[in-house]
This record gives structure tokens, C-alpha cells and sequence, in this order.
């Protein structure tokens, strides 16, 4: 066998490889052997089958599985004797091949950059947080108590807050359209329940009372047919409740299944916290990617940067054909590609980065981190965990598209835990606020 390097730029190689004739045929003679061993045709005795026989009926389907197997394994001893690092699976081409000739194929492939990680030691980050305050668990708590009203019948008319019993029949265009009649259907006025301006024209009904409601469906709306388009609804009115006062006491919380008032109030701080820390982590991770992003400059395999790209257009062309792309709307094509490309580049190089330091620090995920990753996935779907179970089992890619986000938290833990953090106390909203948001503000 001979290997030639054809080409070497940046971190693209093409190398020519030749394997001999007499090699193919020798292959393709001891596969026919071991073939004709245990084949079983009429009129030979097994394993007595003559080999011309054998060639005659089998030698196409070996001579290409012979050819294969000399393409995967001279590739792969092509990339060992020169410590070569794919990116991704190499292109092969066959250059020529003929029965008694040499086999000539090319192999093109992108090796993975060699990456210095900067000193983690040395990055140096403010991370918001928030505390939680009396009065966020005292509304989170009003919020419960309010979700479990209840409402009785009331001879007034309709207030915001209050609840109506309507019968409804709507229409477009005059023509009735699916999931636009109801009846019986109770509406707390002020909930947002229903579109646009629907609830508002409610205020003020008594029970008896019929109401011709026109609203707008807004522009892109989740039924497309609808997007835009005016609507009347037909409306009666069989009663109008009002919501009776909840004693939020020790009772209140024993009906939650939790043993008193002061355990519910805490139950309820450690969920805010819990979502602050989140919120928290999240800025905290978003900085760092941009102080790495910034420290770290290498080429990548421009084939990762194409999936990567083609992944991120085709999420943003649904946008733009839903009209829900925002500030991208409207935006030239070539303008927004290369924007998009930049950003598939900039996700490429920290990927390898974080990659090679958790090689280094041999960050893991366990087969417990998984299974819990898994089980979150399933819990997703009600009454399908058993398909989901089965489809992650029967699907390794599918394992490792879970692998992949807990393996990069990881890394960021890791990299947070070698950095200088300082905490910096914020309000609620300016942790929620997008950075981009603060600096436009600013």
C-alpha cells in the first residue's frame, strides 16, 4: 500500500492512496476460501465446493465487500501512522479500480485544530444574583390561593376578576370555523384566556344578556388562516360569578398536602431560589462563553461550521416564512447568512474548547446523569414513557444529543470553579433582563 499526502492547507489534508492488485486479488482469493467452507449447494458435498464455483457465483458481491473493507482500513492506518485527528467521517473518492489493476482512491478530511486553553484561573467574572424577599413569597403565595378560587353566582353585573358562564359561536368571514363554538364555558374576565379584546367587551354583562363580540386574530397566529383576519363571536351569557374570599392559613396548606402555612411559605422561598440560582447560572455561563470567545482565536473545520450553519438557517428560514423572526425580518439574505455563519463559527471553536478542557481535566458524564436525563425526557410526555424508554435504548445518536448538554455543563462547572466569581446583588428584574437589553439601556 502507498500513501501520499497531496495536499496540506490550514487543517484540510487530500491524500492519494494506491493498493496493489495482488493484494486485492490475495484478499479477495482467501474470502472466497473461507466462503467456500461453509457454503451448501446442491450436488457438493458442504465445505467441497470447488472455488471456481464459488468465484463464479460469489466473486462480484466479495471482490466489493474486499474493496470496502481495503478502503476503511487503509484510511484509517493512513490517519494512525500520521496522528491525524478527523473532524469529520474523511470524503473518499475511488480514482480507478478494474479487475487486475491497482486501486487508486483519494481521501480528503479536515483534522480537528490542536487548542491551547487559556488559563482558566486567570478569567474573572461577575455573576448577578437575587434575594428572595418576604413580599415575592407572600404574591407567589396570593398567586396558589387564586388559582384555587372558588366562585359563586351573583346577581350583578360583570366585573374584571369576576367569572361568566358563556355559551359562544363564532365566525370569520361569516363562515363558522373548528374550536370557535362552545358552551357552558366558564371565563375569569382579565385572565387573557381568550383573544384580544374578547373579555373586555364582557365587562358589564348580566346574566341573560347577549353580546356580539368582534375581535382580530393578531398577525401570526399559530393557525395561519386565522393570522389577521376579524372574527365576531356570538356570545350569551348564562351567569356571572364572583370569586369567594381563600383563607390562606394552615387549613389552605393542609389542602396542598403540606402540613402547615410556615412549611408552604418555605417550600415556596426554595422554589424562587432555585429559580434564581438558575437564572443566575445562566448569566454567569453566557459571560464566560463571550471572555472565552474572546481569549481564544483558532481555525475550525469549516465542514463542522457548514452542519452547524445549515442546523441554525433552517430553524431561522422557518422564522422568516412564519414572520416570527423579529429584527431578522426583512433583513437581506446575504447580510443575514454571513451574520448566522459567524455565529455557527463562534459556537464551532467553543465547542472544541470546552471539549479539550474537559479532556484534560477528564470531566465525565456517569450512566446515573443519563438515566436521571432521560427519565426528565420522558416525564416530558404523559403516557408515553415506555416509547421513550425504548426509542433512547434503541438510539445511540439519541443518547448522545442528551450527552452532549450535560457534558458542556459540566465543563462550564468546572471552568466556574477555576475562575475568580464575585456575586454581585441584583434586582429580580435586572437578573432577568438580557445583557443586551442592559447595555442598550445604558
Amino acid at each position: 500500500m502507498q500513501i501520499t499526502e497531496t495536499s496540506a492547507d490550514g487543517l484540510k489534508r487530500e491524500f492519494k492512496v494506491v493498493i496493489s492488485a495482488s493484494d486485492i486479488e490475495q484478499k479477495t482469493e482467501g474470502r472466497l476460501r473461507e466462503l467456500s467452507s461453509s457454503l451448501r449447494i446442491p450436488g457438493f458435498r458442504p465445505g467441497k465446493v470447488p472455488l471456481n464455483i464459488v468465484k463464479q457465483r460469489y466473486g462480484q458481491s466479495v471482490m466489493g465487500e474486499v474493496l470496502e473493507q481495503a478502503v476503511a482500513d487503509s484510511s484509517r492506518q493512513a490517519m494512525m501512522e500520521r496522528g491525524l485527528r478527523p473532524a469529520l467521517q474523511p470524503k473518499i473518492e475511488v480514482q480507478q479500480f478494474d479487475t487486475g489493476k491497482d486501486l487508486e482512491y483519494t481521501m480528503a478530511l479536515e483534522l480537528l485544530p490542536d487548542v491551547e486553553p487559556a488559563d482558566l484561573t486567570a478569567i474573572e467574572i461577575e455573576r448577578p444574583v437575587a434575594e428572595v424577599t418576604d413580599q415575592q413569597v407572600q404574591e407567589a403565595l396570593d398567586r396558589i390561593a387564586e388559582s384555587r378560587r372558588d366562585y359563586e353566582t351573583a346577581d350583578k353585573a360583570a366585573e374584571k376578576d369576576d367569572a361568566v358562564v358563556i355559551d359562544f359561536d363564532g365566525s370569520v368571514d361569516g363562515e363558522a370555523r373548528p374550536g370557535m363554538k362552545g358552551e357552558g364555558h366558564q371565563l375569569i374576565l382579565g385572565s387573557g384566556s381568550f383573544i384580544d379584546t374578547f373579555e373586555d367587551q364582557l365587562v358589564g354583562a348580566k346574566a341573560g344578556d347577549h353580546r356580539t363580540v368582534k375581535v382580530t386574530f393578531p398577525e401570526g397566529y399559530h393557525a395561519a388562516e386565522l393570522s389577521g383576519k376579524e372574527a365576531v363571536f356570538e356570545v350569551d351569557v348564562k351567569e356571572v360569578k364572583v370569586a369567594k374570599p381563600v383563607a390562606v392559613d394552615d387549613e389552605f396548606a393542609k389542602g396542598l398536602g403540606i402540613e402547615d402555612l410556615g412549611k408552604l411559605k418555605e417550600m415556596i422561598r426554595e422554589r424562587i431560589s432555585q429559580d434564581y440560582a438558575q437564572m443566575s447560572r445562566a448569566r454567569a455561563k453566557r459571560t464566560l462563553l463571550d471572555i472565552l470567545a474572546e481569549r481564544h482565536d483558532f481555525a475550525v473545520p469549516q465542514g463542522m461550521v457548514d452542519i452547524e450553519f445549515d442546523a441554525i438557517w433552517r430553524r431561522l428560514k422557518d422564522e422568516l416564512d412564519r414572520g416570527n423572526a423579529g429584527e431578522d425580518q426583512g433583513k437581506p439574505e446575504d447580510e443575514l447568512k454571513a451574520e448566522y455563519r459567524a455565529i455557527a463559527e463562534r459556537r464551532v471553536r467553543l465547542g472544541l474548547l470546552l471539549s479539550e478542557i474537559g479532556r484534560r481535566n477528564d470531566v465525565q458524564v456517569s450512566q446515573d446523569e443519563l438515566n436521571r436525563a432521560v427519565m426528565a425526557e420522558a416525564q416530558r410526555y404523559p403516557g408515553q414513557e415506555r416509547q421513550v424508554f425504548e426509542f433512547f435504548r434503541n438510539n445511540p445518536q439519541a443518547i448522545d444529543s442528551l450527552r452532549a448538554p450535560l457534558f458542556e455543563d459540566k465543563v462550564v462547572d468546572y471552568i466556574l470553579g477555576q475562575a475568580k466569581v464575585t456575586d454581585r446583588t441584583v434586582s429580580v428584574e435586572e437578573l432577568a433582563r438580557d445583557p443586551e437589553d442592559s447595555a442598550q439601556a445604558a
